[in-house]
């Protein structure tokens, strides 16, 4: 080996060994810092390129969340904002189906102020977006997120999730939430903490030291009102709780899937827009200005 070559592999060599501690520290960072603090150092750009080549790397690859699947529904949602009266019954109507505790929204509404006093705020209401390339999925360790490839909803396995929360830190919308256990007042005796909640269909019964205590929680579009085939009742009240309660009757659900459905028609005639659409991650939820 000449001493030209010689010289050039030992640079490569140092240009890797940098590289694979480059590495390294970032994956020790993640265990070190948590998925809090990780929110905070994503927020400053530190990270975030790296972050969102590392997820593009893996939704890419085959069986990745971005390799779409045929499937029977594509439910979702189209939110009209003219409609919405910032009333918040959708997450009232939320909590007492999803039996949710203190911390945990499966929907909010916030409020954008326009710039004549004289005009109503802008309500925007915010379930989870099961998005179609949902960035929760990729980063998940043990895959206890998915989306199900009959109706594209994103759940969680309750009894899978380690509570990691690395979910919550990639979930560009804020829809992810984690139990700490707490509980509400009216809950922690009586006859309330005996009913049981009928998310994924479990009936699960809240318990120190069980699922979902200790677990990543998020909107699942109330699919325990599903039936055998996967289909909504709208007419027997059979679907998300939070559209059938709302009071200005802006929220539409359905199937996109359905070109006869409501959302389907919705998205045809008007003019919708998706929330970070720039992400890639297409989000089912359709906003109407």
């Amino acid at each position: 080996m000449t001493q030209q070559k010689k010289k050039d592999h030992q640079e490569t060599e140092i240009s890797d060994s940098v590289a694979i501690k480059t590495r390294r520290d970032f994956l020790k960072n993640l265990k070190d810092v948590g998925a809090c603090a990780l929110v905070t150092a994503i927020a400053s750009g530190g990270i975030m390129s790296s972050f969102l080549s590392m997820t593009d790397a893996v939704a890419s690859a085959p069986g990745g969340s971005r390799a779409l699947t045929k499937r029977k529904y594509r439910y979702g949602m189209v939110i009209d904002t003219r409609r919405c009266v910032g009333c918040k019954a959708c997450m009232v109507a939320c909590k007492v189906e999803n039996k949710t505790p203190p911390g945990v929204s499966y929907t909010i509404v916030s409020s954008h102020a326009l710039d004549r006093p004289d005009e109503k705020p802008v309500f925007t209401t915010k379930p989870c977006f099961h998005c179609e390339h949902p960035p929760c999925v990729d980063v998940c360790p043990v895959s206890a997120t998915f989306k199900r490839d009959q109706d594209g909803i994103v759940v969680v396995d309750y009894d899978r999730c380690i509570g990691c929360r690395y979910c919550i830190t990639a979930c560009p919308y804020g829809a992810r939430y984690f139990d700490f256990g707490e509980n509400y007042t009216m809950t922690e005796s009586g006859p309330f903490k005996k009913i049981p909640s009928p998310e994924y269909n479990q009936f699960r019964k809240r318990e120190e030291g069980s699922s979902p205590i200790g677990n990543v929680r998020k909107c699942t579009f109330c699919l325990h009102f599903q039936d055998a085939e996967g289909r909504y009742d709208k007419e027997s009240g059979r679907w998300p709780s939070c559209a059938k309660t709302c009071t200005g009757h802006a929220i539409f659900f359905g199937d996109f899937n359905d070109p006869e459905n409501e959302v389907a028609r919705l998205i045809r005639e008007r003019q919708p827009i998706r929330l970070k659409e720039e992400l890639g991650t297409q989000p089912n939820v359709y906003y109407l200005l």
